[in-house]
């Protein structure tokens, strides 16, 4: 199954193969680490994919390394078609132009600054991609004379944190203290503001959008080589043999694989087209509440998987990152019919043994499709 790029036998908790297959569908940020996991899933399921970002930052980075815009791709033909363009959300004029020629059906909007670290080096930069990129988004989408839905994707951060033992629930207050979760809360806040004003029936507005956005926790799994996260920095540090340092190692998160809330964008956008005015709001996407771990726990459950050492350098000069944090996803089981699937010793266990995999020569599409393979049967 695997070598021929097939989808495993159907179930009506996996994305509807015959909904997507042959969809027009716009993806920005295809070349990031969620991105690149999503095309390949959205090729897998035939759709016509349409993808737009910037080059990737890293070296290796997941996306060249699937080859996805290959015809000769190792694990055989994908169903789907994919016409990968480059450009910056910043650039208003370019991003209408693309709009108009792909003439989506489904929006998947990904395309961020997405790290914290960052963002206090590049705050300007962080909102205008955030938030005013965003918004270049809707605005290039009015234009559509038929129906479209658009996930936008933000983040669990997008939260006022209170570093309280309760999950966030999609009506809870919004805030952020980092330049990167303020900039994500407030594009929820431009969001909400351009469906309110812009969606419906009259002389100004478009009855042809469905826009809703999803918030997740933090993600792992394979392929992400990103600077300033904690599994590729443990991934790195044991194919070196050498020690990882922790600089928060008590900082709590929602810890879910990369496949566990692109199942629920993708649930999303079938909603969205099938009952536009039931789904056009804010949901949580995160994983069980046993799932909430210190980084520290984190680290110590892939050593299992690959063995390496690590220290503590917590820096108390450093910029402030929250501590505990974790969603309520009631609403998404309720309503949307979705479950995480993947427990957390599952998550860590199938993420560690990626990178080991590719470190000792593996395909990286092929271990990508099989874990796809396993989340699916799951």
């Amino acid at each position: 199954m695997e070598a021929l790029g097939l989808m495993p036998a159907s179930s009506d908790r996996n994305p509807d193969a015959g909904f997507w297959a042959g969809r027009r569908v716009l993806i920005t940020g295809h070349t990031g680490f969620k991105g690149s996991w999503l095309t390949l899933w959205l090729l897998r399921l035939g759709a016509q994919v349409s993808a737009v970002a910037l080059d990737p930052e890293t070296s290796p980075d997941l996306y060249t390394s699937l080859a996805l815009a290959r015809c000769d791709r190792a694990a055989g033909p994908l169903p789907g078609s994919l016409a990968d363009h480059r450009l910056d959300i910043r650039d208003a004029r370019a991003l209408q132009e693309l709009v108009a020629l792909v003439d989506p059906e489904v929006v998947l909007h990904l395309a961020a600054q997405p790290l914290v670290r960052r963002s206090y080096n590049d705050p300007l930069g962080t909102w205008a991609t955030n938030v005013q990129g965003s918004l270049h988004l809707l605005e290039a989408l009015r234009p559509l004379s038929h129906p479209c839905a658009v996930v936008m994707v933000t983040t669990d951060k997008v939260y006022e944190n209170r570093e309280w033992c309760y999950g966030y629930r999609e009506t809870d207050r919004l805030g952020g203290h980092d330049p990167y979760s303020a900039s994500k809360a407030a594009a929820e806040l431009a969001i909400a503001s351009w469906r309110a004003s812009f969606c419906g029936s009259a002389p100004h507005q478009t009855p042809h959008l469905a826009i809703a956005t999803a918030r997740a926790g933090n993600v792992i799994g394979g392929g992400d080589w990103a600077e300033d996260r904690i599994v590729p920095d443990a991934m790195r540090s044991c194919a070196r043999a050498v020690p990882l340092t922790l600089r928060n190692p008590g900082a709590t998160r929602p810890w879910q694989h990369v496949l566990e809330p692109l199942s629920g964008y993708l649930r999303l956008a079938e909603r969205l087209c099938q009952q536009p005015q039931l789904h056009a709001e804010a949901w949580n996407f995160g994983p069980l509440r046993e799932a909430n771990r210190p980084v520290v726990e984190l680290v110590a459950a892939l050593h299992q998987h690959w063995q390496g050492e690590w220290s503590d350098l917590s820096d108390p000069a450093a910029p402030h990152e929250a501590g505990l944090l974790h969603l309520v996803i009631d609403k998404a089981a309720d309503r949307l019919d979705w479950q995480p699937r993947w427990d957390f010793a599952t998550t860590v266990a199938r993420t560690a043994m990626w990178y080991r995999q590719v470190a000792e020569g593996a395909s990286p599409l092929l271990c990508c499709l099989a874990d796809l393979d396993r989340y699916l049967a799951s």
